[in-house]
């Protein structure tokens, strides 16, 4: 006798045909897409680093403006020079602080940005002349309240003055945390100093309840505590010898990695000889 079409059998029989069938349809699916997934993640990037650099214009052409005014470098985090080692198009800071080649682990004083890991080598990018850049745009990230927060900071050329900041990924509570993404509470970056007149990191470069009283303080997002920290403490780290300190250093110093990089290179060639 024939199954009945209500029979357990053949329910499960369907039900199992078209889980293979809809796996199949979303798999090609989403194999189909990447490579627009991924055009599209690199326009979104480059749209917040030329947004960051007070460059962006509503309806401009962001790959040809990206690519006539800016240059990316790939920096080596301990000495503050450039390497060739690596292509600036497509190396991917993330990926290089989860390898150990090419990262390393941060101890619990130094992981004040909750990380755990951290790259060797950061991608930066120089606005207008690569070697006497208007802007540097560096990549930052830390722990917020609900998860990682990944954002710029744009930096004058005299590797001291901060342009502006911005966050392109977060989780923060919407009305709250998330007023990192407020164009009025961003405005008030510009300007704000990040080293004292010895060039050390100011322990003042943080936000603050009350309002700013200086150069080097920014508003505390109101409501927000946990949030306003974690901003602080990536900042601190960033901006330190274990970030991006001694590549900062150069410009105050006036001198430009390419040029520092090339003075080491002719000092152990006389040395050599």
């Amino acid at each position: 006798m024939a199954q009945g079409n209500n029979s357990i059998k053949k329910i499960l029989i369907v039900a199992f045909a078209l889980c293979i069938v809809c796996s199949v349809i979303v798999s090609t699916a989403a194999v189909a897409l990447r490579p627009a997934q991924q055009l599209n993640q690199e326009l979104d990037r480059k749209t917040n680093i030329l947004n960051v650099a007070k460059l962006y214009e509503p309806g401009m052409d962001v790959e040809a403006t990206f690519s006539n005014q800016i240059t990316a470098r790939v920096v080596e985090m301990e000495s503050g020079e450039y390497t060739d080692e690596f292509d600036p198009n497509t190396f991917n800071n993330f990926e290089a602080a989860r390898d150990p080649a090419t990262g390393r682990t941060l101890s619990g004083e130094k992981d004040i940005a909750g990380l755990s890991r951290v790259e060797n080598y950061s991608t930066v990018y120089l606005i207008g002349d690569e070697n006497d850049p208007e802007q540097i745009v560096l990549p930052i990230r830390g722990q917020g309240l609900w998860g990682l927060m990944r954002g710029f900071i744009s930096v004058e050329g005299d590797g001291n003055t901060i342009v502006s900041i911005t966050y392109y990924e977060h989780s923060e509570t919407p009305g709250l945390g998330a007023e990192v993404n407020n164009p009025r509470w961003q405005a008030q970056w510009e300007g704000k100093r990040i080293y004292d007149e010895e060039g050390d990191l100011s322990p003042e470069i943080h936000l603050t309840k009350g309002g700013a009283s200086n150069e080097y303080e920014v508003d505390a997002l109101s409501g927000a505590t946990l949030t306003s920290n974690g901003v602080t403490n990536m900042l601190q780290f960033w901006l330190s010898e274990e970030g991006f300190g001694p590549y900062l250093a150069k410009f105050r110093s006036g001198t430009d990695p390419e040029d520092a990089e090339d003075t080491d290179t002719n000092f152990e060639d006389v040395e050599g000889a």
